[in-house]
């Protein structure tokens, strides 16, 4: 027995194969039933009542009962008082009246015999198994109707496509998406004159992105949105439509299998309507009957009437009519599938009617299923088609955006930056939340890794917004977004795996002042598009490249006018070619790192208003050349760490002016005594190095407030170096120190001591007459700082 589940389960999937019968599959299922009914009614006629009646005739009558019988043959029509007269006028007149109160002198036993020997031997078997044949025609062309809805390549493809769509015909998102677009209710009317609106521009050679839809889902919190849990279940679908169409687009069983379903359906009725035709002739009233019986029942002819004869030609008859019906609806849906482009599909009429301009048009197995369904009922392709536009996704996906990052959760995400703005930082979101925009303390805006960021005209909100940031997130901007970025945008951040991800709109910026590009770009600088449209940023005052370039571009100097810092950060690239440096007479601060440079660029002695140069992991062996840099007169910063220097050279006191100097992670073995004549030292960093001596000449440095001398092979420090009572930061660490002066304690500004990494036995006590100098900035051993007096201890102990 079947399972009440089961039988359930079947029941409830059966009406949801409806959406894919059309009309004629719909008509035929229907004449279908009506021939099983008539199959089942004849079947039902066969079982209750008898089946023959047979009279037997004397031998004197046989010539009677057999023209009677042929007579009846060969006029089914004929009724039974006009076959009598027929027969009587047709007979001698002696033998009509010898049959006259004729007995036959049988039982009842022997009238049964007869009949079932007359039935078996006599009746046609057309006319014995009319309803049996029909029952089972009936149930091939059942079974030929709906095979492919069960057949393995086919019935799996069928229900997961019919379980996709009853779910996205359900779906809340459906309704709501078709209503945004058409404006359908009095309640999303009001709503969207509450929502902030924008017409577009088509592409412009400003912007250089594609227009964008009029109108961007920017839910204000009276608007109704979709639950968490409704959204999710949208997202879900949205997923399972796009591996469903990629999945069927590839082949056309559902259609080769319909197709042959119906081939199969048409030889099967051409069949059975030709011997249906052929052989209902064969089903008479009156049947001649003669059978070898006489020892038996003393008779060998009779004449027998065959009581469902008339009921049987009528069904017959009726039986084929439905059957023509039927065949017309087969020749039809052939008509159907080879006049049609069944394999392609187009939501044209879907895309005027919503507005939704994105639905793709879709092929083969999709293609054929949607036909069906149009079929059946057009409003499912409409409904459908929400799902497949990445127009509609990306509204649901900027809902439930909105609803998982309301302004209150952005808020506490804000973080103050080193240059002291509030920035809010948005990572691997699908999306911008339109959220955001509520947040108008924002300063610093950073985009790292999201899709399809469409910066809306709600930007205008953020008063305080200065900075935008886009780490591999290209961005497109809506044009009322960039005329206010325009004049309010001074810093933009772009990190970038492609130049072409960089979007135009940046160079149409007229009030930036700092623009940073990282990433790689093309080797032929002079054929690239991107970096030729810097010269239309009139306000830059600050540069950086992060990239690869083999020459400093020469639309450097197209900026030269205004631009203050160059800051051209390579991969280990080669830097060949910075003859455009010497047009940046104004340039403060230059920086060249990771460039390969082997000597400082000659080009950079021309800058006269140069403060901060920056030669960090180049390849500089010697720097004899750094005399020329006495020409930058206004130059204090200079910083030449991670290189492979040998030396200084004396006439590095030529550089009166410097107040830091970086020298750090070279191999510079011997301070020379000239170093210290830059009297105007505030900051040297000489660590990481191989020097074993310092010069007592630094005590000349009176101005000095840091000095790190960690990772060298310093064995003792001279007494002078306590002469620098400025000193805030001091970092000895990594060393061969064995003692500490006692003058230490002359450093009352040390507020950084970092001692750990040596061989000290003790601490000097007079480390506590460090009165700026507390636990939190002293770096040394716990077993060190056991060795200082108690009172010193808890006087470094003590909170700022």
């Amino acid at each position: 027995m079947i399972p009440v589940a089961e039988f359930k389960q079947f029941t409830e999937q059966q009406p949801a194969f409806k959406v894919l019968k059309p009309w004629w599959d719909v008509l035929a299922e229907y004449i279908t039933i009506a021939m099983l009914m008539i199959g089942v009614f004849g079947c039902t006629l066969q079982i209750t009542q008898d089946k023959i009646i047979c009279l037997p005739n004397h031998t004197s009558a046989d010539y009677v009962s057999q023209i009677i019988c042929k007579e009846y043959t060969e006029n089914p029509q004929a009724t039974n008082a006009s076959e009598e007269d027929q027969a009587i006028t047709t007979a001698p007149p002696t033998s009509t009246r010898e049959m006259s109160g004729l007995r036959n002198n049988l039982d009842l036993q022997q009238y049964s015999f007869i009949n079932q020997m007359c039935y078996e031997t006599a009746l046609h078997w057309y006319a014995k198994y009319f309803p049996y044949l029909v029952v089972i025609h009936t149930l091939i062309f059942i079974i030929c109707g709906n095979f492919w809805f069960k057949f393995p390549g086919t019935s799996s493809k069928i229900e997961h496509f019919i379980s996709i769509l009853g779910k996205c015909f359900d779906s809340p998102w459906t309704t709501r998406a078709l209503s945004e677009v058409s404006g359908e209710t009095t309640q999303e009317k009001t709503a969207e004159r509450d929502i902030s609106k924008t017409n577009f521009d088509e592409t412009s050679p400003v912007t250089g992105d594609l227009p964008v839809p009029e109108k961007i889902v920017a839910e204000t919190p009276s608007a109704s949105v979709l639950d968490k849990k409704e959204g999710e279940q949208a997202k879900a679908l949205f997923e399972k439509v796009k591996k469903f169409r990629h999945h069927v687009e590839e082949g056309d069983i559902l259609y080769s299998m319909y197709m042959r379903q119906t081939i199969l359906k048409v030889c099967k009725f051409v069949l059975i309507t030709v011997y249906n035709a052929a052989l209902v002739g064969k089903i008479h009233f009156i049947v001649p009957c003669r059978v070898h019986t006489e020892d038996m029942t003393g008779y060998n002819s009779f004449c027998c009437n065959h009581t469902k004869a008339h009921l049987f030609s009528k069904l017959a008859i009726s039986y084929l009519c439905f059957l023509g019906i039927y065949g017309l609806t087969c020749f039809y849906t052939l008509y159907w599938l080879f006049r049609r482009p069944l394999k392609e599909y187009s939501f044209r009429s879907v895309r005027e009617e919503t507005g939704i301009g994105d639905i793709p048009d879709v092929k083969n197995d999709f293609a054929f299923v949607l036909h069906l369904i149009d079929q059946y009922d057009s409003l499912y392709s409409k409904r459908f088609a929400v799902f497949l536009s990445e127009v509609s996704e990306n509204r649901l996906r900027q809902l439930n955006l909105n609803h998982e990052w309301p302004a209150d959760k952005l808020r506490q995400k804000l973080q103050q930056t080193p240059e002291g703005r509030l920035e809010l930082h948005l990572f691997k979101l699908p999306g911008l939340p339109d959220t955001v925009f509520e947040v108008t303390e924002t300063e610093s805006l950073k985009l790292e890794l999201l899709n399809e960021v469409i910066i809306p005209p709600l930007v205008s909100k953020l008063v305080r917004l200065e900075e935008l940031a886009l780490v591999n997130c290209p961005a497109k901007v809506q044009h009322a977004s960039l005329t206010y970025l325009r004049d309010h945008l001074k810093v933009l951040q772009i990190k970038f795996d492609d130049v072409k991800e960089i979007p135009l709109w940046v160079f149409s910026l007229r009030g930036l002042e700092e623009l940073h590009l990282f990433g790689y770009l093309s080797q032929d600088v002079s054929k690239n598009a991107t970096l030729e449209s810097l010269r239309e940023l009139k306000s830059l005052k600050v540069l950086t490249l992060k990239s690869n370039l083999s020459k400093v571009p020469q639309t450097v100097a197209d900026v030269a006018s205004h631009l203050l810092k160059l800051s051209v950060q390579n991969d280990g690239t080669k830097l060949l070619t910075l003859n455009a440096l010497k047009r940046l007479s104004l340039l403060k601060d230059l920086e060249l790192i990771r460039c390969d440079l082997e000597r400082i660029p000659h080009a950079v002695f021309s800058l006269n208003n140069l403060q901060m140069l920056d030669l960090k992991e180049n390849s500089l062996h010697t720097i004899e050349e750094i005399i020329s840099l006495q020409h930058c007169r206004k130059l204090s910063v200079l910083r030449l760490w991670h290189n492979q220097i040998a030396y200084i050279p004396e006439h590095i006191r030529k550089l009166k002016g410097l107040e830091e100097l970086c020298l750090n992670r070279n191999k510079i073995l011997v301070l020379p005594p000239q170093l210290f004549l830059c009297t105007k030292l505030r900051h040297l960093d000489l660590s990481y190095n191989e020097i074993r001596e310092v010069p007592p000449e630094i005590g000349v440095l009176q101005m000095l407030q840091f000095l790190a001398l960690t990772g060298n092979f310093l064995e003792d420090l001279p007494n002078e170096l306590f002469f620098c009572q400025r000193l805030k930061t001091l970092k000895l660490g990594q060393n061969k120190l064995t003692s500490l002066s006692p003058k230490i304690g002359s450093l009352v500004s040390l507020v950084k001591l970092e001692l750990k990494g040596n061989r000290f036995d003790v601490l000097p006590p007079e480390l506590g007459s460090c009165t700026s100098l507390k636990k939190t900035g002293f770096s040394v051993e716990h077993s060190l700082l056991e060795t200082l007096p108690l009172d010193v201890k808890e006087r470094l102990s003590e909170e700022l």
